[in-house]
């Protein structure tokens, strides 16, 4: 069922039409008496989450009982963040998902399936576990709030993610993520229709059909000056809400040119991204638009280590970023690996796996990593060039560069992404080439 649907790849829907539309969606379904919203983190802070989050509170009033941000693996959001991204909510109603701990089983989607999905390549069962909130807490609404935008893992972030991987378990989230990395993470962006999406799409029919879920999607894009806008705003409880806002992404988020590039420049916000676990979307959204023998510079001030928590940035420590054959030889030899070179904690960490492998050019194009607080020492052992900060950002200064293709007072030609998690760039042959593959 479609409570609201509004938006256009032109469209931008202000703070105050988005609240009259979520409230008017919410009034179809009625009174509430125990409310969980389950918005994004702050690595989703551009999402337009955190001022719908705001109204849902109220709308409700004291009916919500909880607000549980969709961390995934992510840390925990600081009180100062939960209070930049929601605004009005108290602080009281937050609460911190456990992946590992605080979760329950729901189900398990069968190996027979992630065999076909797989296309022959892994025959496992996926657990799939929820937080004990979502599955337990006794809530008659679960609103799920959450921005679609090309994903390296699902294709398309949102929907049902949100809940199965964003609240979800251990095993569930380093089996699809190894799966999306096994199928190719070059076919599955910016796509609604991937093997991620019909392992969460089986869950949801065959684990939470019952429980209240109404989703509340944004798609958002930017302006020509500039300025990020709400393009898309989308409620509902069924697959079609998120295909309708897979389909406005797709125009909005995907930008494809003629020809590949040989120079890329991300920037990363500091508030946004600290660890390369985050930072990494420069590598995965831009992979399909750098041309061979190009090269990729990452300025990421607040960048000051590689994993979320302590149990895979040591993992990453350890490996690296190797690529594909590497990662996955690795894992097939487990035990039998020469001495000091072991992989079972890879095998036993497949979603960590699955991050070497997507951050990996794969030999095709070099990145040049410029954190704020990484020694040289730390990143060139990951497998990337080091770059220094200050002067590469003196150089590409993120202040006077435009979105999109600059030329340097030299001549050089960049081409500049402010935020690489609000889209996905691909050469036009490569993204059809990736679309086409069997």
């Amino acid at each position: 069922m479609i409570l609201w649907s509004e938006g256009s790849p032109r469209a931008e829907i202000g703070p105050e039409r988005a609240g009259e539309g979520l409230r008017a969606a919410l009034e179809r379904l009625g009174p509430r008496k125990r409310v969980l919203i389950v918005p994004p983190d702050g690595t989703r802070a551009h999402s337009g989450a955190g001022p719908l989050t705001d109204a849902a509170w109220e709308y409700y009033g004291r009916a919500v009982a909880d607000v549980l941000p969709a961390l995934g693996t992510h840390a925990p959001m600081t009180g100062a963040e939960v209070a930049a991204m929601f605004g009005r909510v108290p602080a009281g109603l937050f609460r911190v998902h456990d992946w590992r701990g605080g979760v329950r089983p729901v189900g398990v989607v069968p190996g027979d399936l992630v065999h076909g999905l797989s296309e022959g390549r892994l025959r496992y069962d996926i657990p799939v576990e929820v937080d004990r909130l979502v599955a337990d807490g006794g809530h008659d609404l679960i609103l799920s709030v959450g921005q679609v935008v090309p994903h390296e893992v699902a294709g398309m972030s949102g929907h049902s993610k949100s809940i199965f991987i964003g609240a979800g378990g251990a095993a569930a989230i380093h089996r699809t993520h190894f799966l999306g990395a096994v199928f190719g993470m070059e076919r599955i962006m910016g796509r609604a229709e991937t093997p991620v999406r019909r392992v969460l799409r089986y869950a949801a029919e065959h684990f939470a059909a019952a429980w209240p879920i109404i989703h509340v999607l944004t798609v958002v894009g930017r302006a020509e000056d500039g300025r990020l806008v709400l393009r898309g705003l989308f409620v509902g409880d069924d697959e079609e809400c998120f295909l309708r806002a897979a389909a406005l992404s797709r125009e909005t988020n995907v930008e494809l040119l003629d020809e590949p590039l040989r120079k890329v420049v991300v920037f990363l916000d500091p508030a946004e991204y600290r660890t390369t676990w985050l930072g990494n979307k420069s590598i995965y959204r831009t992979r399909m638009v750098i041309a061979d023998g190009g090269e990729l510079i990452v300025l990421a001030p607040g960048v000051g280590r590689f994993g979320e928590d302590r149990g895979v940035d040591g993992v990453i420590r350890k490996y690296g970023y190797a690529g594909t054959a590497r990662i996955l030889s690795l894992m097939e030899e487990g035990p039998r690996a020469a001495a000091g070179d072991c992989a079972q904690d890879l095998r036993d960490s497949p979603g960590a796996a699955a991050h070497l492998i997507h951050g990996s050019t794969e030999g095709r194009f070099t990145v040049t990593y410029c954190p704020g607080r990484m020694t040289r020492e730390e990143v060139e052992a990951a497998g990337y060039r080091f770059g220094d900060l200050a002067a590469m950002t003196a150089r590409y200064d993120p202040a006077k560069l435009a979105a999109g293709l600059n030329v340097l007072a030299d001549g050089e030609k960049v081409f500049f992404i402010p935020n690489p998690g609000l889209g996905l760039w691909a050469a036009r042959e490569r993204f059809g080439a990736a679309k086409e593959r069997p």
